[in-house]
């Protein structure tokens, strides 16, 4: 078991409180991954409760020489969530604030630790759209799916989660907080900060909030099934689709036979809709 420097744990403590700090019964949450091919070994395991916590924790890592992991949702597949060598791991799940909704501007300023589906329905509240969409949206969080440059299955419309991010926050590994929380579209004043840590998977900075643009809400949606005889095929549908609906459509998803198959085997109830068409 990895231990900290003396004292290192009740300053931790001292600095997140009670509530910021994750019993040991508790740590299989976060401390294993999804699939359980990786299991974390962390000193400690906390959970800051604002970007202030945050901060004062991370200088204090800093200052001792104390390795973090940052945390989101713990959706994660390739176990990069997992603190494995005694770091702290720390969990952003109490930050979980939707700091403003602007329907007149199209867009949404909330914690790192809102999960998917909480901003998603906090657009919807306001008649708006948030397109970002993947399966594990229930539990995955804002400062995640930034942090791993998330796609979705709304690409081809609204692009990677580095095109929908306006502005972060984030607490640097110094301990300082970088407030670039900007909302503007237009924007052309010097470097783009923003984007080194968008995908940088907490290697740069530990992203505390983010404010994100949002669309106006679909008044309708189609979908269609269609069946194809080639994938040169379906990237010809797709660019007609595009053409003639300008620009609208969504999600195109190409599904091989073999992909339909396992689906009828394995799934009771299945109906295969391709069934009457000619190969």
């Amino acid at each position: 078991m990895h231990s900290l420097p003396a004292g290192a744990a009740d300053a931790i403590a001292a600095i997140v409180g009670a509530k910021g700090v994750v019993a040991r019964t508790e740590w299989d949450a976060f401390n294993v991954e999804w699939r359980k091919r990786w299991r974390g070994a962390p000193s400690m395991i906390v959970a800051p409760g604002g970007v202030e916590e945050a901060a004062a924790l991370v200088r204090l890592c800093a200052e001792r020489r104390i390795a973090v992991t940052p945390q989101g949702g713990n959706t994660g597949l390739v176990g990069g969530q997992i603190a494995t060598n005694g770091e702290v791991l720390v969990s952003l799940r109490r930050m979980r604030r939707i700091r403003n909704v602007s329907a007149l501007d199209n867009t949404l300023v909330a914690d790192a630790g809102v999960t998917l589906s909480d901003a998603q329905k906090a657009a919807a509240d306001a008649d708006r759209l948030f397109p970002l969409s993947i399966g594990s949206e229930g539990s995955c969080q804002i400062g995640g799916v930034i942090s791993t440059n998330a796609g979705g299955v709304n690409v081809i419309r609204y692009g990677n989660t580095r095109d929908l991010v306006l502005g972060l926050e984030a607490v640097l590994p110094s301990g300082e907080i970088w407030n670039g929380l900007k909302r503007l579209r237009e924007d052309n004043t010097g470097y783009d900060l923003k984007q080194l840590f968008i995908g940088g998977e907490g290697t740069l900075g530990l992203i505390t909030g983010a404010a994100l643009k949002l669309f106006p809400a679909p008044r309708e949606r189609l979908t269609v099934l269609a069946g194809l005889p080639s994938p040169d095929a379906a990237l010809g549908l797709l660019a007609r689709a595009q053409g003639e609906s300008g620009g609208a459509v969504t999600s195109f998803e190409l599904m091989s036979r073999a992909i339909l198959a396992l689906v009828l085997k394995n799934i009771p109830g299945a109906r295969d809709a391709l069934a009457d068409v000619n190969p």
